[in-house]
């Protein structure tokens, strides 16, 4: 597949898996976009919001009551004066993120990170839907190691985020993340090793 066909990989990953250190070496590799950063940074200007905020939401529903405080901005600890009357829906989070998604492919070749695009991009002819996925040990030990955790520390982030990354996905496509049949191409990193994940994905790519 030439890049000039404006190709989009996107990632959707296991907590702990190498999504974003793979999602930037595939793109370097294959010397295209790399769209994470950049989908967060425009969706908080749009919705006028820090980028920071946006940052802790990234693929996660809000409760009702999480909601409440994050509009008032209130903790019982301290307020904040609020930076807009009311803060982002997921709803409103979402669409936004949809639209700087399709805006992104539309401009050139992308590799994007998570948020859905692997539906969210449905009917692109030229993007390659990647699942990467660990054993929890390997996924462990690298957090671990990005992060400075404790075993039980790595453990609870791990199940955390892919809980709520979950029922993130599922609330805004219907859809099992962990379903083989979302994607071209699932990968085990942890057995192949993150670097030759990266190999890999971009062999398919030229594959096609």
């Amino acid at each position: 597949m030439k890049t000039n066909n404006h190709l989009i990989v996107t990632i959707s990953r296991q907590q702990g898996s190498g999504g974003a250190y793979i999602g930037q070496k595939l793109a370097k590799k294959l010397k295209i976009n790399y769209a994470d950063r950049e989908i967060i940074r425009r969706a908080a200007e749009k919705l006028s919001v820090s980028e920071e905020e946006l940052k802790s939401r990234d693929e996660k529903t809000q409760s009702w009551w999480e909601y409440v405080l994050e509009s008032s901005r209130y903790t019982p600890e301290i307020y904040v004066p609020p930076v807009q009357k009311f803060a982002p829906t997921d709803l409103e989070l979402f669409t936004t993120e949809s639209d700087i998604i399709k805006q992104i492919t539309k401009k050139g070749s992308a590799v994007i990170i998570g948020r859905c695009s692997f539906s969210i991009l449905t009917g692109h002819p030229h993007c390659v839907r990647v699942f990467l996925h660990a054993d929890i040990d390997f996924r462990i030990e690298r957090l671990k190691h990005l992060y400075k955790l404790t075993k039980n520390e790595a453990v609870e982030m791990i199940e955390q985020y892919d809980r709520k990354r979950a029922l993130y996905i599922k609330k805004f496509t219907k859809a099992d993340w962990t379903d083989a049949t979302l994607y071209d191409l699932c990968i085990n990193s942890g057995k192949l090793g993150l670097d030759k994940s990266v190999d890999l994905i971009a062999s398919y790519v030229k594959a096609l």
